[in-house]
């Protein structure tokens, strides 16, 4: 499971086991990030090298409170995609069972069909606007 605090600018995100143990405790502020593990502490020049580092791809956290309520992030372009949701900062977002609380996001490879990640969330809750 995963729990996402703050905001764009300064967060944190809490991913845990499904019996509740810590995997990983990431948190950020303009000019520096850093995750917490089991194994140690680790510090980052900014979020996205953070996540590049962990997961082998940028995950645009930031974007990501918008995304979960459904709508683009207002700080980067994005274009609607054939009704199923939107593209933005190199991702496609599908929106199509956002009213079941599911949303998944595929970085899109610019060379080839298959995705290069893919992102999958089930709130638990619906997140207010």
């Amino acid at each position: 499971s995963f729990e996402l605090l703050g905001d764009p600018r300064r967060g944190q995100l809490e991913m845990s086991t499904p019996m509740g143990s810590l995997v990983a405790r990431v948190s950020w502020q303009p000019g520096s990030a850093w995750v917490k593990t089991p194994d140690g502490d680790r510090a980052y020049d900014d979020i996205d090298a953070l996540t590049q580092e962990l997961l082998g791809e940028a995950l645009p956290v930031q974007a990501l409170f918008d995304w979960l309520r459904g709508r683009p992030w207002p700080q980067a372009p994005s274009r609607a995609a054939d009704g199923t949701g939107f593209q933005q900062l190199g991702w496609q977002v599908d929106l199509r069972r956002f009213g079941d609380q599911l949303i998944s996001a595929q970085r899109l490879n610019p060379n080839g069909s298959e995705p290069l990640a893919t992102l999958r969330l089930k709130l638990d809750a619906p997140v207010s606007p």
